[in-house]
């Protein structure tokens, strides 16, 4: 083909005047999607999980593939720049940009056809990988690329970046899996393409329109640069970097579809895509092999290839030891081998005999220095994965250590040098005095991901790490490999893929950008004609973050709200759907602003001083991300990098609100406490008006509730009365003495449950006591940002309890987000006071006191299923082990359900703009499990706004608290003693075991239903 044939090189374009109001105008009259130009969104989308930051024209969430069509050619009229997004989890920077964005993951996320004979199927770019999966899972198929993010990447962001994850070592990369892509160009080309066999080619060369232009230009490409990319490209697996013209290749078939794989939304928008799938496997192993350091684990990995495993991946001790200190996965890091470097190995086959048979053969192989487990079960071997997954977030913001940030975290060279390779990039490390940051990745590929302690702060450390960059690729290239193996190249390895393909593919890469993209509006400044790898970061020498003075002590980020607002790395884990607290309104809403990650940037974005954001505390929009926060603390446990947006709420609202009035919820929830208080001089007479319906709705519009809530009724007899009523402690005390906590959901609204814990403990063996005083945790002022008010509460109650603390009694919370202020937050409002440290070391749920100081107890025999809802706040800050061993010993089959936050979150909702939210969580898994629970089944929640959520929904459920069912259990024990004394428990009462505790306990149940309603009579004192 002639020289004239070939497509002319991309050129760089000065950025044009675009009429922004005109564009936004337009995206709205004509696109069905929502159309989102606020500063709110657009700070949102600024980043993604890079280094780097573009604050975006606006974003565009179509509602169809057609309506993003339409926002391209809106976009071409006004020649504004472009970019694809999914799950906007990119670590080089390529999916933030001064464009406009568009986020298919809300509404374009639909599997469309599934062709199981033929083992494919036609999706929608915004799919979450997992979602797909579970579909598939019906005709015994699956989507082989599996990346660590797979519960929140989408496939057109895989697409994008031709992404792998462990299971490419059995399947391949993305673009070893795609059938067709209908593709879009720029200019309105809209187009299926794939594999081109010789016949198809010359006859879509032979046309007269752009599509044919198109296919001639590619083929000028291949035949003009075939030499450079045989010679050039690194004959690896893992070559991510670049585009993809050995895909042009007469050997590769003309795949353009492979072709436009890994092009990171610079060439094409992908509207839908065709993929190939793969079988199921039945069964799975994993063995885990130690080793005396990374290296010689590397080493090792071309013998255990020889043993054909799905997945080979490596991790170092420096990231066992960082999840060691951050906490996570302990039960996985506890059946590790010995040693100081491990390799995961996992085999897949149909019989479980083929896999046992292929573990043995590699444990026989292994040298005899090599120590090893092998698991086989699937929660083993899930716990163990989770170890690798959770590389990038235990690798960032380690206690005690500095900062880690990608930037060189994806190299790729041939498996056989990988060890070799190692001991360079850490002599490298070294000599640029980084430490020993860790290693690990997908060995079984030569594919190494670390994050290094840049200095992104000051202009002598960015230029250390450009350096340092600079070097790093020239090492990767003597060794034959690339400079991604993974993430792609975006910003951060754009630049330095020159040292790895040359000038003259450079050129080529530049002809195939210009002949898709001549305008250069496809998300410019990325792989070609890219921008610096030390600009446009997200910190920077210029990065000067305002310091504002804080009510909490922020002690995990050196009493510095700033590094709290920065300490996101956007892995978008928030973003899942499935499994965990995080994030509930992400979950409701699929909105990138309603997410952890969402209300992390536009914190950043608000100390940054120099965004489109509005500085300091009075910023609206983040007043407005914060409101669908329900601050449930699920991100404190679930989020890889802890970010704890509950407190970060909570301080903004106490800023944001300071000699300003607050919204009517704040001072009736808020001050609930005190409410209640002065509702007990009369709760009848309360509970009497509130049954009234006008008054109930003029009660509810004054106290800004919304009127689809039912006020909670108030005890009657609170559990203090009853206390002092009672008189003399029961119980021989022989275990000691212990505080019961009388937390105000259980002193005003649930007395039942603290007259149950005393019962259940006395029956244990402790002495209990109440607090005489009036005595309150300060939670619902932490909740609502009143935290002045909430210091002065807390100080209060240490000054009540300063005596029984420094005798070290136990407190025992019954409340669980009562008990989590006591365990953390308590801790960093009055960091000074050695009370308070003392009051979050004695302080424990009614389950971990049981197990910890009374194992030798056997509570009574339930004999019963139980459907069990964590609060969230217990399940952030105090876990549920103990609760489950309990249940456990008590003869509980507990269903605790891991479906997140109940929705109802303290005062979020009962707050006005709130109960659509709180009920789209409750109905994501909560209210559909107690609705499918029988009779029979018990349904458990300890945590007042748990319960009253599934009271309130119209399930016909009164759930209990622990204590309930233990003192249940209990008397009904004590009843049956004089009449059958063996066998013990309740279903020596009703043989029928799991109904058997349903009907001994009516008359006890029905007690209860009456107490939650404010009447006495339920664990009355015998």
């Amino acid at each position: 083909m002639n020289q004239v044939d070939l497509p002319l090189p991309v050129v760089r374009r000065s950025p044009e005047k675009i009429d922004i109001g005109a564009l936004e105008r337009d995206l709205r009259d004509r696109v069905d999607g929502e159309v989102r130009f606020d500063t709110g969104t657009r700070a949102a989308y600024s980043t993604d999980g890079s280094n780097y930051r573009q604050v975006p024209i606006g974003v565009v969430v179509p509602r169809t593939v057609e309506a993003a069509e339409e926002a391209v050619a809106v976009c071409r009229e006004y020649g504004a720049p472009l970019l694809s997004r999914g799950g906007g989890t990119s670590l080089a920077g390529e999916c933030c940009n001064t464009a406009v964005v568009l986020d298919w993951s809300k509404y374009c996320n639909r599997l469309l056809s599934v062709d199981a004979d033929n083992r494919r199927c036609v999706v929608e770019p915004g799919i979450v990988l997992d979602d797909l999966n579970r579909q598939l899972a019906a005709y015994g198929l699956q989507y082989g690329p599996r990346p660590a993010t797979h519960p929140n990447c989408t496939l057109g962001g895989m697409i994008g970046n031709n992404s792998c994850g462990s299971t490419a070592q059995a399947y391949g990369k993305v673009v070893d899996n795609l059938h067709r892509l209908q593709v879009l160009t720029y200019d309105g080309t809209r187009m299926w393409v794939g594999r081109t066999g010789d016949a198809e080619l010359e006859r879509l060369m032979s046309g007269q329109g752009r599509e044919a232009e198109l296919y001639r230009g590619m083929a000028a490409l291949r035949d003009r640069y075939a030499g450079q990319v045989r010679e050039r490209y690194p004959d690896i697996p893992r070559r991510v970097s670049g585009y993809n013209l050995d895909s042009l290749l007469p050997e590769q078939g003309f795949d353009v579809a492979e072709l436009l794989t890994g092009s990171e939304s610079t060439l094409v928008t992908v509207l839908r895509a065709e993929l190939e799938l793969v079988p199921v496997r039945a069964h799975t192993a994993l063995v885990v092999l130690g080793y005396r350091d990374i290296c010689e684990a590397a080493d090792h990995v071309p013998a255990v290839l020889e043993h054909e495993p799905m997945a080979l991946e490596g991790v170092d001790h420096q990231l066992i030891r960082f999840q060691q200190q951050k906490h996570l996965n302990p039960d996985a890091l506890r059946i590790l081998p010995g040693g100081r470097a491990y390799l995961f190995v996992q085999f897949a086959g149909d019989t479980r005999e083929e896999v046992e048979g292929r573990a043995k053969a590699l444990i026989d192989a292994k040298p005899d220095d090599v120590d090893h487990t092998w698991y086989d079960d699937p929660q083993h071997v899930h716990d163990l994965w989770r170890v690798r997954e959770s590389g990038l977030g235990a690798t960032a913001h380690v206690p005690g250590q500095p900062d880690t940030w990608e930037g060189w975290e994806d190299s790729a060279v041939p498996v056989h040098r990988l060890g070799d390779y190692l001991r360079d990039l850490k002599r490298l490390y070294e000599e640029f005095d980084y430490g020993h940051p860790s290693v690990y990745g997908h060995f079984g590929h030569g594919c190494v991901h670390t994050r290094i302690p840049f200095d992104l702060e000051s202009e002598e450390g960015v230029a250390r790490m450009r350096a340092f960059v600079e070097k790093a690729a020239d090492l990767v290239v003597s060794y034959g490999g690339s400079l991604s193996g993974e993430h792609g190249d975006g910003q951060s390895r754009g630049e330095l893929l020159v040292k790895m393909f040359g000038p003259e593919l450079i050129e080529a890469f530049e002809r195939l950008k210009g002949l898709f993209d001549p305008g250069n509006r496809m998300n410019p400044g990325k792989i070609v004609l890219p921008h610096r790898l030390d600009e446009d970061l997200r910190l920077g020498s210029d990065y000067l973050p305002w310091e504002p003075e804080t009510a909490f002590a922020f002690p995990h980020d050196d009493g510095k709200f700033s590094r709290a607002a920065a300490r996101c790395v956007g892995v978008g884990k928030c973003r899942s759907l499935e499994g965990g607290v995080m994030c509930p309104s992400y979950g409701a809403t699929r909105e990138e602003e309603h997410s952890t990650r969402g209300r992390a940037r536009l914190l950043f974005e608000m100390v940054r001083g120099d965004s489109p954001v509005d500085s300091g505390w009075r910023s609206h929009e983040v007043r407005d991300a914060l409101d669908l926060c329900l601050a449930c603390k699920g991100c404190k446990t679930d989020c890889p990098v802890n970010v704890d947006m509950a407190t970060y709420k909570a301080e903004f609202l106490h800023h944001h609100y300071q000699g300003r009035l607050r919204p009517l919820a704040h001072y009736s929830m808020g001050w609930l406490p005190a409410v209640a208080r002065a509702v007990a001089l009369a709760p009848r007479t309360v509970n009497a008006l509130a049954s009234v319906r006008w008054v109930a709705r003029v009660a509810k519009t004054l106290g800004g509730i919304v009127p689809e809530r039912d006020v909670p009724v108030f005890a009657e007899q609170r559990f203090t009365e009853w206390w002092r009523e009672r008189g003399v402690p029961g119980g021989d005390g022989h275990r000691g003495e212990v505080v019961v906590w009388p937390d105000t959901f259980t002193e005003h609204f649930h007395p039942a449950i603290g007259r149950a814990a005393v019962e259940v403990l006395e029956a244990a063996g402790f002495r209990v006591k109440v607090p005489e005083a009036a005595v309150c945790c300060a939670l619902t002022w932490i909740s609502t940002g009143q935290l002045g008010v909430a210091k002065r509460v807390l100080g209060h109650t240490i000054d009540v309890l300063r005596a029984d603390l420094r005798r070290g009694t136990p407190v025992v919370g019954l409340e669980p987000s009562c008990t989590a202020v006591f365990r953390a937050d308590a801790a960093e409002l009055l960091p000074k006071d050695p009370d308070v440290d003392r009051l979050r070391n004695q302080t424990r749920t009614l389950a971990e006191l049981l197990v910890e100081r009374a194992d030798d107890w056997q509570p009574p025999a339930v004999d019963a299923r139980a459907v069990v809802q964590r609060h969230c706040h217990q399940y952030a800050v105090m876990g549920f082990d103990a609760e489950r061993k309990v249940l456990e010993r008590a003869g509980v089959d507990a269903d605790v359900l891991d479906e997140g936050c109940c929705g109802l979150a303290g005062n979020f909702g009962f707050e006005k703009g709130h109960y659509e939210v709180s009920m789209a969580c409750a109905e994501a898994g909560l209210l559909p499990a107690v609705r499918e629970a029988d009779e029979a089944t018990l349904v458990l929640a300890d945590g007042f706004s748990c319960r009253t959520q599934v009271e309130q929904a119209g399930t016909g459920r009164a759930p209990w608290h622990l204590a309930e069912v233990l003192a249940a259990a209990l008397r009904a024990r004590r009843d049956a003693e004089p009449e059958r004394p063996a066998p013990p428990g309740l279903r020596a009462l009703l043989p029928l075991g799991a109904v058997g505790l349903a009907g001994v306990a009516l008359a006890v149940l029905a007690g209860a239903r009456r107490s939650r309603r404010g009447r006495r009579g339920a664990f009355r004192d015998r």
